[in-house]
């Protein structure tokens, strides 16, 4: 009877944490048709017009899987594992990294979150709540590009990105997220792990936000090392504010990167915009990015780009949306070949389960 009421206790424990914990599938397919004008199917620069089928222009594609456990005492466990892809195609958005968008565990308590593996940047984390277009368009928009440097254009991997392009997400990063009240606290470091160089390809970041009533005020700043030790700093500081239907925003980023012996590269992107929510199914969202860029040895240059969209919720999961945008080039920013003037013209339909 002992050895009875033993088994019977260990699996009544071991249902207890069955029920503790959970594993979520979950995932965002968008797919657009688009016409662009001195644009290329992937949105650069062009002399030609170019007509495609687009992944993500509203949001980017992915899919993923998240799950918590119940620890007991209020703590937990966590983990996210994410992918993008490239739903017009079928294929991974990375062909290097399967889980390119998340790869993390983390223990969280009232003390706040520790996460340990793959994750985004404290300048990432900052950007989301007070972007003007609200995080659409990753791929086009400047504040996801420039600010946050998922496509920082320098041409030298910063941080443990493990990519020349962009250190939007960082491997290897340790990052603690506080929060209390309206209060939210980051501070993340990314261990460059190259051998006989603890400094290479490491990186630095603090982040602070706070939200009440409606406001949100969020900043960042970190940096950043290459293999050979040379710095890109980053820093933004934006505000959002919701007046009933309306959600205004406005930001400013800036970073600057030490590309070679003695040159440098000056990036900065003012952005405005707001959102207005016509109905509870329909919004209209208009922003404005202003982005200038400053290099040794080359002229000034930038560009000005102005992006609407128009939405509509059939339901709780899938949306309808129309999308215009248009560039304006400074000083050749384009290249001499392409046009100095750009527009395009995108519909489409995300789902998200």
């Amino acid at each position: 009877m002992k050895k009875i009421a033993t088994l019977c206790a260990v699996l009544a424990s071991t249902c207890v944490a069955a029920q503790t914990s959970n594993v979520t599938l979950y995932g965002i397919v968008d797919l657009g048709a688009r016409h662009g004008s001195g644009l290329t199917a992937g949105n650069a620069p062009s002399p030609e017009s170019t007509s495609s089928l687009g992944s993500g222009i509203h949001t980017t594609s992915r899919w993923g899987l998240r799950g918590t456990e119940d620890l007991g005492g209020g703590a937990k466990a966590l983990f996210q594992l994410e992918s993008g892809i490239n739903a017009d195609a079928g294929t991974s958005a990375n062909a290097s990294k399967y889980f390119d968008r998340a790869s993390w565990i983390a223990l969280q308590k009232d003390w706040g979150t520790l996460a340990l593996g793959r994750q985004t940047t404290t300048l990432a984390d900052a950007i989301s709540p007070v972007d003007p277009l609200g995080m659409r368009f990753a791929g086009f928009n400047p504040n996801i590009g420039v600010t946050a440097l998922s496509q920082h254009g320098l041409g030298i991997q910063f941080g443990s990105a493990g990519a020349t392009s962009g250190s939007y997400r960082l491997d290897n990063a340790l990052k603690f997220t506080g929060r209390w009240g309206g209060l939210t606290a980051r501070a993340m470091w990314g261990l460059g792990e190259v051998a006989a160089h603890s400094g290479a390809l490491s990186s630095r970041g603090l982040g602070l936000a706070y939200a009440a009533r409606g406001f949100t005020l969020s900043g960042a700043f970190q940096t950043f090392k290459d293999v050979n030790q040379r710095t890109l700093d980053g820093a933004t500081l934006g505000a959002a504010y919701q007046w009933g239907s309306v959600r205004l925003a406005a930001n400013a980023g800036r970073n600057k990167a030490e590309t070679a012996a003695d040159k440098l590269t000056v990036q900065r992107v003012l952005s405005a915009g707001a959102t207005w929510s016509v109905t509870p199914q329909a919004d209209l969202t208009a922003a404005y990015y202003k982005v200038d860029r400053t290099r040794t040895g080359a002229a000034d240059d930038g560009y000005g780009r102005l992006v609407a969209f128009a939405e509509y919720k059939l339901s709780r999961r899938t949306k309808v949306y129309a999308e215009l945008d248009n560039t304006r080039w400074r000083n050749g920013f384009q290249g001499a070949a392409n046009k100095a003037h750009a527009t395009g013209l995108s519909a489409g339909v995300v789902h998200a389960f």
